[in-house]
């Protein structure tokens, strides 16, 4: 195995943290509950996806725009529609197709989340200066593309997800 740098090493473990935090399901409860919005914890990924795209989604464009199996969303879908948050549309182009759209009510579900996520990073980072939040969320979205960009051509060059011989995600 290559030797991988100190830096990398605390970042991974950095990273590792904050996805064990953020998707802790206490911190889900606690958020729909103060949120007042009964979903399950697979459905917010759905409902922000719809609530940040410009018109409806074919089910297959969800599955792939969030990395999870058709059936999943299929899932998740139904229990959104059962919940009043979205509905399924003829799909314009394709008319034995459907698409996904994000009902009033899933949008102001959609905004509850949000403002709760708000107020608890407001809170958490209440002893950062604005300059410090800013660095920080240039420097995270500077990570995502890149880790977007590499992950697109390295799929692209080796027709996987990763190097061969290295992990397979």
């Amino acid at each position: 195995m290559d030797a991988v740098p100190g830096e990398l090493w605390e970042l991974e473990h950095a990273l590792t943290r904050i996805a064990h935090l953020l998707t802790r399901s206490r911190r889900h409860d606690h958020v729909i509950a103060a949120a007042g919005v009964p979903v399950e914890r697979a459905a917010v990924p759905l409902l922000r996806l719809l609530a940040e795209t410009p018109g409806p989604l074919r089910p297959s464009e969800i599955a792939a725009a969030l990395g999870v199996e058709a059936p999943h969303v299929t899932r998740q879908i139904q229990r959104l529609e059962r919940a009043g948050y979205v509905d399924r549309v003829p799909d314009p182009d394709d008319g034995r197709a459907q698409q996904v759209r994000l009902l009033p009510a899933g949008a102001d579900a959609v905004d509850r989340v949000r403002a709760v996520g708000r107020r608890w990073m407001v809170g958490a980072l209440a002893g950062w200066e604005p300059e410090e939040r800013l660095r920080l969320a240039g420097l995270v979205h500077r990570m995502v593309d890149d880790f977007t960009a590499y992950s697109a051509a390295d799929c692209d060059h080796y027709g996987v997800s990763g190097p061969p011989g290295g992990p397979r995600g």
